[in-house]
């Protein structure tokens, strides 16, 4: 089967393999003739990320380049993504790469037009409505993983270098014009990166349809969110060249990314702090900690869970699904334990005050205490 396809949900989305192509038609008809390709450092020197500019260089729109992007990106690199915006006279962003590529191109598109610091636009309350919107400039997301979905989102995820910890930084104007999803861009992800990233597409699904938030529409997604990468994580894990499994995979991704407006929880409440003190791969630490959440949040879940476990054709009901992330996990070499990530147990009160005050610990199922937290970290290290 092939898959290509037009959508307008969430926003204008062009999918399908070899559709990085259009790249320049769409900055143009966004009005951009100046763009700044924005991601992180790996991908910088890679044949995808110099095909994209060599497409753009050739239809005359430049060939800029900013790389100076961390994993977990912070203010220190949205500083001088903004920086390198305004110097060299950009009116548009191409936001490529995994989660930090995204995340940080958008914001860069955002605060180019702003005069508050970025930590004025926090996701608290309506927060947004303090922002510019004459000066946002105009964003494409170009996503090379599948498990963020930042290019369907109204948010990017930036570290406070001073305090390190990890704040959601909300706009709608976040949400890009136009998604190129080009399943051939993730021909090339490394096994682990294929783990870890689709891992996080199942972590949003899973937390978006626990979540106790009413909204059945996003309740609905991120039960088929689950269901296509129990189908093809496998498959792409095992075969990175499966076109079919890498579309589906970035077709969850999406998806995972739109079902979380109904809420997340504390498996990302316990992954942000230890990304934002340990630097570890975001979608690889929420596979990690996801069972002893399971576990913590069974009370409330148990029957939701039975629901999801027989649409996925898992028997079992919640022991079911729990023993299956469990072999999920192994089969895709997830660590049992966030030791294994260079987690110590030194800073676990330190964690533990951080993940009870993220803007996610209010979508978990369970009550997530201080002492809970504390409790949930030693299990996981």
């Amino acid at each position: 089967m092939t898959i290509t396809a037009n959508w307008s949900y969430p926003t204008s989305i062009k999918f399908g393999a070899g559709r990085i192509k259009e790249l320049a038609d769409h900055c143009k008809a966004l009005g951009i003739t100046k763009p700044l390709l924005v991601t992180d450092r790996g991908l910088a020197p890679m044949p995808i990320t110099q095909n994209a500019l060599d497409i753009l260089e050739s239809a005359g729109l430049g060939r800029a380049l900013f790389a100076d992007v961390d994993s977990n990106p912070t203010d220190v690199n949205l500083d001088a993504g903004v920086k390198a915006f305004k110097a060299g006279g950009h009116d548009g962003v191409i936001a490529f790469g995994g989660g930090s590529g995204l995340d940080l191109g958008k914001c860069v598109a955002f605060m180019a037009g702003q005069s508050r610091p970025v930590w004025d636009f926090e996701d608290v309350g309506d927060w947004w409505t303090r922002a510019s919107v004459e000066g946002i400039a105009p964003i494409i997301a170009v996503p090379t993983t599948a498990g963020t979905g930042s290019e369907v989102g109204r948010a990017s995820v930036i570290t406070n270098s001073q305090t390190h910890t990890k704040k959601v930084i909300f706009h709608p104007k976040f949400l890009p014009a136009v998604t190129i999803c080009d399943p051939e861009l993730t021909v090339g992800m490394p096994k682990i990166i294929t783990a870890g990233t689709g891992m996080d597409a199942f972590a949003h699904c899973l937390e978006a349809y626990s979540s106790p938030f009413y909204h059945p529409m996003s309740a609905g997604i991120a039960l088929e969110g689950l269901r296509l990468v129990k189908e093809y994580l496998p498959r792409a894990y095992k075969d990175g060249t499966d076109i079919e499994a890498r579309a589906n995979m970035m077709s969850a991704a999406a998806m995972g990314a739109v079902a979380f407006q109904k809420g997340l929880g504390a498996i990302h409440s316990l992954s942000h702090p230890v990304g934002a003190i340990y630097n570890t791969h975001h979608g690889m630490t929420n596979a990690v900690v996801m069972p002893p959440v399971l576990r913590f949040n069974r009370s409330a879940i148990e029957g939701k869970i039975g629901l999801a476990a027989a649409y996925l054709g898992i028997s079992g009901g919640f022991d079911g699904f729990y023993d299956y992330v469990l072999k999920l996990r192994e089969e895709l070499g997830v660590p049992d334990k966030l030791a294994a990530l260079g987690v110590g147990t030194d800073r676990i009160d330190e964690m533990a005050a951080m993940a009870i005050v993220d803007p996610t610990a209010g979508g978990n199922p369970v009550e997530l205490t201080l002492d809970a937290a504390k409790k949930l970290f030693r299990e996981c290290i």
